[in-house]
């Protein structure tokens, strides 16, 4: 009995040494965001205008909105939380997580099909175009298709389309949609559905076809102040992201803004 309890004893401090350095980087002096893997290049270059203009610092831990929202779920410390869909966003409201007056929609996207840019060639995507012929033997990688924003948007194009039922066994999917664009770009996957957005943040890759933006439900990407946040340079910071000198930041990775 003795032993098991030095055991556990010797598991507890393990697990909060883990969880301490996990979250070393988040000073309770930073504004600390959660933010989709897509918005990775531009909200980098945002935050660094809003450092060099206020003197105040964000940091930011990206991943796939739905990984992002549990572990706000979970308990994990933040502030701010921006997704590529709205159900997530839907999903920490109904669970009194986000403060709802905060919340509007700051961006859209659009979403592509890639290839390697040393063997892209233009697809014209339309209804009933023949993309698992195009595939062959390889796969399409995508955001995982029941929980990642990307991979959702993808599979009700490829549905609405015509076209699901005959790649759906050919899908790679992916923890995030930049973990599916790292598939084509080392050549794992021939083809890929990810981000207009996500075209600019890997020069492996290159755009083959453009979704039809009637092929899905608008891309929008919500933020939100968390419930839980006490940090009083988080508004401000919210503001920033929400202005004209933020704007272009988002403008020049592929963005539009959602007013």
């Amino acid at each position: 009995m003795h032993n098991r309890r030095h055991w556990m004893k010797l598991a507890a401090v393990a697990v909060s040494a883990l969880w301490l350095g996990a979250t070393a980087g988040f000073a309770a002096d930073k504004v600390t965001v959660f933010a989709a893997a897509s918005m990775k290049n531009a909200l980098d270059a945002a935050n660094a205008e809003w450092a060099k203009e206020s003197g105040k610092e964000a940091v930011v831990s990206y991943a796939a909105s739905s990984a992002l929202a549990k572990q706000i779920e979970g308990g994990a410390p933040a502030d701010v939380f921006i997704s590529a869909d709205l159900d997530w966003m839907d999903y920490l409201a109904k669970k009194n997580l986000i403060k709802e007056d905060t919340r509007s929609n700051l961006l859209g996207n659009s979403i592509v099909l890639v290839a390697a840019k040393d063997k892209v060639k233009p697809v014209d995507i339309k209804q009933g175009f023949d993309l698992a012929g195009l595939i062959g033997d390889g796969k399409l990688a995508m955001g995982e298709v029941k929980s990642v924003p990307a991979g959702k948007y993808g599979k009700a194009a490829l549905e609405k389309l015509g076209v699901w039922a005959s790649v759906e066994g050919k899908v790679a999917g992916a923890e995030s949609v930049r973990a599916a664009l790292a598939l084509v770009s080392r050549g794992e996957a021939p083809f890929g559905i990810v981000y207009k957005t996500d075209v600019n943040a890997d020069p492996g890759v290159a755009v083959a076809g453009t979704f039809p933006a009637d092929s899905h439900p608008p891309i929008t990407y919500p933020i939100a102040i968390l419930s839980e946040s006490k940090n009083a340079d988080t508004a401000a910071y919210l503001e920033f992201l929400k202005s004209e000198k933020a704007a272009r930041f988002f403008t020049e990775q592929g963005f539009t803004i959602l007013k």
